[in-house]
């Protein structure tokens, strides 16, 4: 049995990896700031330790793995590199993990999170698989037939990792502090593309991923025509969307999955496509039909006469998704969107397309910018945005009792940074 020290255990990526090797084994424990991160529940309950940060936490007896978001400065991390102790990156060990196991890597600009955890679910229900989902949830199978994980282009750490397949979502501009534009976002993708050893799924209907070059057979699907699988006549019921899939043309199967928007659907065909290709039974790809969730995506609950959703997204590709499943849910309900915009640079960037995507909800109440400490912001503020958004408002902690008013309504908390804590002081104030 090995023993791993984490820093940053707290960490999305990291507490769903600390997650498979505690369930395959090893002994783990990790480190991080006090502040409370929904992640730590999980670790807690499987009993694994928790500690703050401190020098003192590298002995020279463990593995360290070191979350992405820490420099080489972080005193863990210092005190590691001058001890000579075996050291990796988050990145860097999961491109380890992956080459022990049938791996699929899933990874796009949208949407990577949902599909790992639905193709987790897919494949768990009926075989032993491992699996890391970038919600924090992770699993480990000493006997698992395949290891699935969402592979992060930011940075271009997905490039550590040589997959037998590849699940690719879409190509988008985003991470602007690191990325120059979306040429270089595809080359990074290119550069994937030729590190996976057996296949590629692809979204056909993203004209980037159409012009990828590959080493290995690429699999398209889609809602047009084109694509090896297709969705075709799609029915939005009381218990999600039902659709046929058509696989080169030709009728394969009906589906149902328990959730509304296009962007669902496409998820769920690379799902479908992906089982069809490694030749798993349609029984199995049914399983699409009990899935749950993953944290943080279109998490929903009844508070009063409203529905209150909490979604990660932050990108105004995400916001224009989330608001559509929200219509195509509660056609008849108003829609209050309360989002906390995540960095200077992606704000600044996206600025007019944030503007847009928002326009699509009845009210729109705006937080102010969640900062990254990697940036400085300039003369930007929230009030950019709201300038451009009607019927938009400023909201704080102090003003959130303000929601109240809307009866009978759905209100999407978005965003990636703590935009939860707007929904705990609204939830907390009315209840009072």
């Amino acid at each position: 049995m090995k023993t791993y020290h984490f820093i940053g255990i707290k960490g999305t990526g990291m507490s769903a990896l600390a997650h498979i090797l505690h369930d395959s084994g090893e002994k783990v424990r990790g480190s991080d700031i006090d502040k409370y991160f929904f992640t730590e529940d999980a670790l807690i309950e499987k009993n694994i330790e928790i500690l703050p940060f401190s020098a003192d936490n590298i002995t020279g007896k463990d593995i360290i793995i070191a979350g992405n978001a820490f420099s080489d400065q972080h005193i863990e991390i210092k005190k590691a590199k001058e001890m000579n102790v075996e050291f990796y990156k988050y990145h860097e060990f999961l491109g380890e993990l992956a080459k022990q196991n049938r791996s699929v890597g899933v990874t796009g600009s949208h949407g990577k999170t949902s599909t790992t955890g639905l193709l987790a679910h897919v494949l768990e229900e009926s075989m032993p698989i491992s699996y890391l989902i970038g919600d924090g949830t992770g699993s480990g199978h000493e006997e698992s037939k395949y290891f699935v994980f969402e592979a992060c282009e930011y940075k271009r750490h997905f490039l550590e990792y040589y997959p037998d397949y590849a699940i690719m979502t879409n190509i988008d501009f985003d991470h602007p502090d690191y990325f120059k534009d979306v040429d270089d976002v595809f080359d990074a993708f290119q550069e994937m593309a030729f590190q996976v050893k057996k296949g590629i799924i692809a979204c056909g209907d993203d004209e980037y991923l159409h012009k990828l070059e590959t080493r290995v057979p690429i699999v398209y699907y889609g809602l047009s025509d084109t694509n090896d699988f297709q969705a075709q006549n799609i029915e939005e019921t009381e218990a999600g969307t039902k659709f046929d899939v058509f696989v080169r043309n030709t009728y394969f199967d009906t589906f149902l999955i328990p959730m509304y928007g296009n962007h669902h659907i496409l998820n769920a065909l690379s799902v479908i496509a992906f089982c069809h290709y490694e030749k798993i039974s349609s029984d199995v790809m049914k399983n699409l039909a009990t899935f749950g969730g993953v944290k943080r995506r279109f998490q929903e609950r009844n508070f009063g006469s409203q529905v209150i959703i909490d979604d990660y997204a932050h990108h105004p590709i995400e916001v224009t998704a989330t608001i559509d499943s929200v219509r195509k849910k509660y056609p008849e309900k108003e829609v209050i969107a309360i989002f906390q915009p995540h960095t200077y640079t992606r704000t600044a960037m996206f600025l007019d397309d944030f503007a847009t995507s928002l326009k699509e909800a009845d009210q729109v109440y705006l937080c102010d910018i969640f900062s990254s400490a990697r940036e400085e912001s300039g003369d930007l503020t929230v009030q950019d945005l709201i300038d451009k958004v009607p019927n938009s408002h400023f909201i704080d902690i102090e003003s959130v009792s303000e929601l109240a008013q809307y009866k009978d309504a759905v209100l999407i908390f978005m965003g990636a940074g703590d935009i939860q804590k707007y929904q705990v002081a609204y939830e907390g104030k009315k209840s009072e």
